[in-house]
């Protein structure tokens, strides 16, 4: 018997389970052994792939973004508008047969985005290249996830159940769970908030189907038995994701104030250039980016072209962006900004930078 066939059989196996009480063991072990078949899966997909054409373009800029959606769904029209790449778009699927880039420039920073060919269901078991496309959308940093206004609310939740197959989660932080393995001594459990989804038995019964024998496992957060199974692939991919509703000129106003009040969505028009400025706002806004102005002493600050940084950056981490030495003859810095109780405010390395924050370094003399 197949992979697939496994997998079809315990999702069928779960499927006709009850929930309850008496159950929840099995049903934790079926879970386990669901995950451990879907990784086998996608590690051979990874292992007897051979020499092809390439579908995955070299990262550039400062973040990736990547489109993904069911065909014809206006993500090749959006690429063509937002950049000053051509993207094949006609009223046929399956128009976009392979990864094709774009830049956008927004706020002094270069934004890559991909226009990745439309997945169908049962992308994530490889159906119409759906593994290269997920495959791609691991590497990026936030998903575009485009959606047929006029389609309602299931493209999204097949879109969502195929990545999350694959070992992508969206909008969810890893959950707070230490999990190491041992030489010996047993399983060691411990939780420090109380536990309601699971308990000690559950998860030795899940550690006994990796054959894992001895283990520590301590809980900091009330978890799923499914987010305990991610703790222990370790391989799972969290990142934002913005669900783009195109499309909104088909759609009564009433529907578009409905969906445009709905967590991480947004409305646009791909075809009318509709909201494509709120659409840029919000994308910046996802991807966790920080401008970073520099100053010469006796200069004004170069407002021309920021440092683009993640959040939570600091000083130390601006010293490596302009020079990997220059922290060797750090002596201080002055900034200027939000992250400051007084301007300019002297700090050291381990000083964090906010937004269009104006750093000025300080070397020691010689």
């Amino acid at each position: 018997m197949g992979i697939l066939e496994r997998i079809a059989e315990i999702e069928s196996e779960m499927k006709r389970t009850q929930k309850n009480k008496a159950t929840e063991y099995h049903l934790g072990q079926l879970k386990a052994k669901l995950a451990k078949l879907r990784s086998q899966l996608i590690s051979a997909a990874s292992e007897t792939a051979g020499k092809g054409e390439g579908f995955e373009v070299q990262k550039s800029g400062n973040s990736r973004v990547v489109m993904i959606g069911f065909p014809s769904v206006g993500k090749s029209t959006l690429l063509n508008k937002l950049t000053t790449s051509e993207s094949v778009a006609a009223a046929y699927e399956f128009t976009t047969l392979t990864c094709v880039p774009g830049v956008i420039e927004y706020s002094g920073a270069k934004i890559q985005l991909l226009d990745l060919p439309g997945i169908i269901e049962g992308a994530s078991q490889g159906k119409g290249r759906g593994k290269q496309v997920i495959a791609v959308a691991r590497t990026a940093d936030c998903v575009l996830m485009m959606l047929d206004a006029t389609k309602g609310e299931k493209q999204k939740e097949l879109l969502t159940e195929e990545l999350r197959t694959c070992g992508i989660r969206l909008n969810t932080n890893p959950p707070n769970v230490s999990f190491k393995v041992k030489k010996g001594g047993g399983v060691s459990f411990n939780a420090t908030v109380p536990l309601t989804r699971i308990d000690e038995r559950l998860v030795k019964t899940i550690l006994h189907e990796y054959r894992i024998h001895n283990a520590e496992v301590l809980f900091r957060e009330d978890c799923t038995p499914d987010e305990f199974i991610d703790v222990i692939e370790g391989n799972r991919i969290y990142m934002r994701c913005l669900y783009c509703y195109n499309k909104c000129d088909l759609i009564t106003i009433e529907e578009c104030d409905r969906i445009s009040h709905l967590t991480d969505s947004i409305v646009c028009s791909s075809g009318m250039d509709l909201n494509f400025d709120f659409l840029l706002e919000r994308i910046w806004d996802y991807l966790d980016l920080v401008r970073i102005y520099t100053k010469r002493k006796g200069n004004m600050p170069d407002f021309r072209e920021p440092m683009i940084m993640r959040k939570n950056s600091s000083v130390k981490d601006a010293c490596h962006a302009l020079h990997r030495s220059l922290t060797q003859d750090f002596k201080t810095a002055l900034v200027w900004g939000t992250s400051t109780k007084h301007n300019p405010q002297r700090v050291g390395l381990s000083h964090i930078l906010e937004d269009e924050d104006v750093i000025q370094i300080i070397k020691k003399a010689n």
